[in-house]
């Protein structure tokens, strides 16, 4: 059964930083198209930064230049490191993976947790 734990979430000021992990359980596949989405109240979910398919990394442009996605195999985790967070940075925020590590939609869904940035 696949599962996956993100941490890393909280309160902060405008312009602070918080780092996001997210550990795949039971995913015996390359981490390597792992990705993280998030969904602020009253709008869709939106991707944050993952890898598509040709492209080694993509960030949204709303983030891009302030959060670092970064990951260990090793350890079945990646990372989201926000800096400079901005009120429109409020939001849950998801890890997912998609099916048998191929690069493509979400297969499966972390729990989110919360990221709260007030001015």
């Amino acid at each position: 059964q696949v599962q996956l734990a993100e941490s890393g979430g909280g309160s902060v000021l405008a312009g602070g930083s918080l780092r996001l992990s997210c550990t795949a359980s039971g995913y015996p596949y390359s981490i390597d198209c792992m990705a993280w989405f998030r969904q602020a109240p009253g709008k869709e979910r939106e991707g944050v930064a993952g890898r598509a398919p040709g492209v080694d990394r993509y960030y949204a442009d709303s983030v891009k230049g302030r959060f670092t996605f970064s990951q260990d195999n090793a350890k079945k985790t990646i990372y989201l490191q926000m800096n400079d967070l901005k009120p429109e940075d409020t939001a849950m925020y998801y890890c997912a993976a998609p099916d048998r590590g191929v690069c493509g939609n979400p297969a499966y869904w972390g729990q989110g947790t919360q990221v709260t940035v007030s001015s």
